[in-house]
């Protein structure tokens, strides 16, 4: 599997990769009559990915949340939907990286976890 951010390869693979695909709907024109049926004006069809990663080396873990700081990035990768690669503009939500342990030379962390939407 290939990922990248920006057209560059991503410093380490995650463990886990998840693609969901979502509807955004109007709020206000899509609701439920008094007989349950349902109204809906889908406005949008939008990617999320999950991605999760075991124990990183400290310039893994930073080249990685350094390619993710800008507000909205370029990311390629394997859509179900299209049946293919493909590069979509995402930006991240929260980024919690808890660290593992200090091995004396170097810091290890494991446990990053990071969601793309689609912009």
């Amino acid at each position: 599997m290939l990922l990248k951010i920006n057209g560059i390869a991503i410093a380490a693979y995650p463990k886990e990769f998840s693609v969901t695909t979502m509807d955004l709907d109007d709020g206000d024109s899509s609701v439920r009559a008094s007989d349950g049926t349902l109204t809906r004006d889908r406005i949008a069809v939008k990617t999320q990915i999950d991605l999760s990663w075991g124990v990183l080396k400290w310039a893994e873990i930073s080249s990685i949340l350094k390619a993710m700081e800008s507000i909205f990035f370029d990311f390629y990768y394997p859509d179900p939907v299209i049946g293919g690669y493909t590069t979509k503009k995402f930006y991240v939500g929260n980024r919690p990286a808890p660290v593992a342990v200090d091995n004396g030379v170097d810091l290890l962390w494991s446990g990053l976890k990071v969601t793309l939407t689609q912009q």
